[in-house]
């Protein structure tokens, strides 16, 4: 299964540090999400970052950076979904420029896996398992449900939310294509340790990969 890491939306102590370290133990997307950030600050958190990895951050806003700083792709929240023609077509010139940029988006519920959008390689779909770490963020699907959508679905499908070591394996027999780990990652006590774990276990259930 893909392994893919969220960023904490608050900065966290030695954070671009950690990311490059996770980089180092084989992560391959990384998407960076920092929705009060202004266009310089995440200028200058990609600026933290060595070049090298560059091409394997996705970026959930100021999105013209990606051709920029050559970077893997961009998201699309539910607003920029719903946003200006003007913004469509940016994403339109984007893709044109670098053919090869990868575009998400997020769904929370079964029904919008229903009707396929090609421009997007994957989606979020969340949250899937009850978080550990927030009382009221729990999941309301059905494992049927869920298994029955993600089947039914031509989206390559990521599960989000409470996502953790104990569940990777019910993750990948629901239908996910990969799974997406965030405040598992960033509320361990060592956060390259616990994505090399994540990572390997993820690794144990093969999908053919396009990413």
């Amino acid at each position: 299964m893909k392994t893919i890491v969220l960023s904490p939306q608050k900065s966290i102590e030695n954070e671009t540090d950690i990311v490059v370290r996770l980089f180092e133990l084989g992560l391959t997307s990384f998407h960076l999400r920092k929705p009060h950030y202004t266009k310089q600050k995440m200028r200058s958190y990609l600026e933290k970052i060595p070049s090298v990895y560059h091409n394997r951050i996705i970026i959930h806003s100021h999105h013209r950076l990606a051709k920029k700083y050559n970077l893997k792709g961009i998201h699309l929240s539910s607003k920029n979904r719903k946003s200006s023609f003007k913004n469509w077509l940016n994403i339109k010139s984007l893709k044109r420029k670098k053919p090869f940029l990868r575009v998400s988006t997020s769904f929370t519920s079964i029904s919008e896996l229903n009707t396929y959008n090609d421009l997007y390689d994957y989606v979020f779909l969340s949250p899937i398992f009850d978080s550990t770490s927030k009382k009221n963020y729990q999941s309301g699907f059905k494992e049927y449900s869920l298994t029955s959508a993600t089947q039914r679905s031509n989206y390559n499908v990521v599960a989000l939310g409470g996502v953790d070591f104990e569940n990777i394996k019910k993750a990948f027999n629901m239908g996910f294509w990969g799974c997406a780990f965030l405040n598992t990652i960033w509320s361990s006590e060592n956060p390259s340790e616990k994505f090399k774990q994540l990572k390997s276990k993820c690794n144990e259930f093969k999908y053919n990969p396009i990413l």
